[in-house]
């Protein structure tokens, strides 16, 4: 039965295809962007500097869906070829919906095992920083099985303690020599594991694209973004 269930699998996926569809940050995703909280007035790029991408992926069902990110236009070819990398070798994703369905809340987002990009928020630990999700240069892959772990030894999200040690207890966890991580790595993004003070597993980031201002929060932000009153 195993034998038939795994032939099965490699014809669906070979008889597959991948697609991923680029489109402005407008009409009803816009709508959505702007109510969901994920962009607001002072944030460092601006709604014209993003894409809206539509990509396929496998599910933890290995069934085909389609999911959806934001991600800085001058990066969006290099995500859909990573992304259909993941696709040809099968890696699962759990969901890949926008933050701002869950209110650009990253952990409610953590928690829901939710792959995603965009989300104009402060820097981890910091009061003073955008993070790099804020220009649209990140992407969270899978952060229930791929944890953020601080300093202290501080679990996001917490209820994923079982993923802090780092085997493949399934597919979607990520080690250093996955193909999944050589496809972001190929296309020149840097993985959180290789952070030396902190370790953020389900974090790829692209660096060689300029930031050419407001690195640093502007100050009157600063009790708005903490209070999540956006």
């Amino acid at each position: 039965m195993k034998v038939l269930v795994l032939i099965a699998l490699i014809i669906t996926l070979s008889s597959a295809k991948f697609s991923c569809s680029v489109s402005p940050v407008s009409g009803d995703v816009k709508s959505r962007v702007l109510k969901g909280g994920s962009w607001h007035n002072g944030c460092p790029v601006g709604l014209d500097k993003l894409s809206y991408l539509k990509l396929k992926y496998w599910d933890f069902k290995a069934k085909e869906r389609v999911g959806e990110l934001i991600v800085n236009s001058e990066i969006s070819s290099k995500v859909c070829r990573v992304f259909k990398a993941l696709y040809n070798t099968g890696y699962p994703i759990r969901q890949m919906r926008l933050v701002s369905d869950f209110k650009a809340n990253d952990e409610a987002s953590m928690r829901a095992d939710n792959t995603s990009a965009f989300n104009c928020r402060l820097m981890t630990g910091s009061k003073t920083k955008w993070s790099n999700h804020s220009f649209g240069l990140s992407i969270d892959l899978n952060p229930f099985e791929n944890p953020y772990i601080s300093k202290s030894g501080k679990i996001s999200p917490k209820e994923a303690s079982k993923f802090a040690k780092r085997v493949h207890i399934n597919k979607a966890v990520l080690l250093k020599d996955d193909l999944a991580v050589k496809a972001f790595l190929n296309e020149g993004f840097i993985w959180g594991d290789s952070w030396h003070s902190v370790k953020d597993y389900q974090h790829f980031e692209y660096k060689n694209v300029a930031k050419k201002s407001k690195k640093v929060v502007p100050k009157k932000l600063f009790k708005k973004l903490d209070s999540g009153m956006f």
